[in-house]
This record gives C-alpha cells, structure tokens and sequence, in this order.
C-alpha cells in the first residue's frame, strides 16, 4: 500500500470547498484516512467549515505568493490540488501546511461563533473580570475548540515515524498557534450619540490576512533541518534537528523545512514548477515580483493595454454619483 501524497495533509481539493451547499457524504470524499472518516462521520455538521478553511488557506496562500516564482499555482480536479509541488519537504511544503491548518481553526471558530452548529459555540472559558470602562458581551470566539478541530482532522494522516510526517505536524501546529496568538479584544461602544458610555467586549479573532502576513514572515526565516534517525522500541523513529547550531533553534512558532526548493524558473512536471514565462512583473521593482528576478534574467515583453475605467465622477445632491468612461493606456511586462 502506496503512503498518501504529503499535500493531501487536507485531503480536500476543489470539489469539496462547496460542502456547504450540498448534502456531505464522508463516504464519498476520496482520500480521508480512516480516522479522518471517522471524524467527518462524528462531526458531520462542522465538515463544511472544515472544506471552506481550507479553501480560506488556498486564497491566503495565493495572495502572499502573488509575486513570487511560485505563485501557489493549483491544479483543477485533483485531490493533490497543489500538484507534486508539495511531494518535497521545503520552505512552500511548511507554509502551506501552516495556511491550511489555521484556515481550518479559523473558519471552524467564526462557524461557531455564528452559530451554524450545534456542538460548538461562543467561548465562556476566557474571560476574566472585565476591565475599567468596558464590560464583557457579544459572542467571544471559542479559537481552542477550532484549534482541536483542526489538529483532530488535519493531523489524522501524520502519524508515521518519518521525518516527513514530523515537519508537517510541526507547520500544523504552528499555523494553528498563530490563530491563538493573535486573538484579540473588539469593543462596541454604547451610549447617547456614540459616547461610549460604557462598552461591551469579546475575545475575536483577527482578520485571517494578518495570520497569513505573519506566516509569511515565518516562511521567509523558515528553519532548515536535518533527520536524524532514532532506535526505539517501536522501531526506527526520524526525528528532525536544526541544521546550524549557531542560529537558535526554532520554536513551536517557527516553521521548519529540510529540503531545498527548486528556482521554480522554467516548467517541470516532475516538481510541479509552471516556470514564470508570461508572467506579469513589476518593472520598476527591485524584489522577487520585479522583471529581472521574477523572469529568472530571460527578460521580459512589453505591451499596451486599453482599459475601460470610470472617470470624472461627481456626486449628486442626494444622493448618487455619476461617472463617465474613460480609455487608459497601460504599459503590461510579461516575462519573456
């Protein structure tokens, strides 16, 4: 028996981000190892917050990588939505476990906190005694509970005594560390007028843009590894070490990785790289997204574009706004 594809760590690709919609069948999602059916199948109505985090993550993703080789390009239909591009162990394999992992806890959190399942809901635990001038009310959101869920569900699959499955459940719990770090109070002011006489608080969760901002941060200064290979009763464990002992070793914070990525300059199928040839760049820019980086110094093309755009707009008493239609020239770099 074949071992799953490290990127199917979700098991949930395209087809499934729309559970929400439709009836779910654990039975039917391809990929779900036992014990993850086991919990679709105890947990069914809180599946569909688990399918849109993980969509949550897939969007984050693309968003920071917009300007990078890899983009976080996915593959239509295919349960490996990432393609063989997360088959190695490196700094993307780390990020997008990390992504994915908080997008679950996120989305099942927010589901909870709105009320759309009966086995969760607002968190009743954290409060404390209320602080000077405010008061506690509304919904906090319960994070620990999405947290479990999403170790529960997307750990399932990492439980060998390889390396592998140590890094992934290392990035899992990272990004899903992230969630509680940054949980925040948010405040209603109440009052004549918006006074803010006196305001009502709760625990929230911050908008998920910031966890991917950090994450990303974390993917820049990612910690390269080493396996180490371990006898123990059960048999031969890999567990993973920093590579550089001089640098200080990586926290539960960090994320960690042990193989190089490739330059993702020009198409491989056998790493999944699209290479970066008709890529929009950046031409005045000096970072990653800029033509003579992003283009892998092939150089780049130059086009114009016509772009229909509203222009002259001017707000009427009371109350619209009228606009008329203006044609713009664009200059477009592509890589060559």
């Amino acid at each position: 028996m074949s071992l799953p594809s490290p990127c199917r760590s979700l098991a949930l690709g395209h087809q499934y981000t729309s559970l929400g919609s439709q009836p779910i069948l654990c039975g039917s999602i391809p990929g779900l190892v036992p014990k993850q059916l086991r919990f679709c199948r105890n947990y069914i109505e809180i599946m569909p917050s688990v399918a849109e985090g993980v969509k949550l993550g897939i969007q984050e993703c693309q968003h920071q990588f917009r300007g990078r080789r890899w983009n976080c390009t996915t593959i239509d239909d295919s349960l490996a939505i990432f393609g063989p591009v997360l088959d190695k162990a490196t700094r993307e394999s780390a990020f997008v476990h990390a992504i994915a992992s908080a997008g679950v806890a996120f989305a099942v959190t927010r589901s909870c906190a709105e009320g759309t399942s009966t086995i969760c809901g607002c968190d009743s635990h954290h409060k404390g005694p209320p602080g000077e001038g405010w008061k506690w009310g509304g919904c906090s959101e319960d994070a620990d509970f999405g947290v479990l869920v999403s170790r529960e569900f997307a750990d399932a699959r990492e439980n060998r005594p390889d390396a592998r499955s140590a890094m992934n459940r290392h990035n899992n719990e990272a990004g899903r560390t992230t969630i509680l770090d940054h949980m925040h109070l948010k405040c209603k002011c109440h009052g004549l007028s918006g006074s803010c006489e006196v305001k009502t608080c709760w625990w929230a969760q911050p908008d998920f843009r910031a966890i991917g901002d950090y994450l990303k941060d974390k993917y820049d200064s990612a910690s390269e590894m080493v396996v180490e290979k371990h006898r123990e009763s059960r048999g031969w464990v890999e567990t993973l070490r920093a590579k550089y002992a001089l640098f200080k070793p990586p926290t539960e914070r960090d994320l960690v990785y042990y193989e190089n990525s490739p330059n993702f300059c020009e198409p491989n199928p056998e790493t999944g790289s699209f290479g970066t040839r008709d890529r929009a760049c950046n031409v005045t820019s000096h970072g990653i997204d800029g033509c003579d980086l992003l283009c892998c110094g092939r150089g780049h093309n130059t086009r114009t574009e016509k772009r229909k755009e509203k222009c002259h707009c001017i707000f009427h008493w009371c109350c619209y706004v009228s606009c008329q239609e203006c044609i713009r020239i664009y200059d477009v770099h592509t890589c060559k």
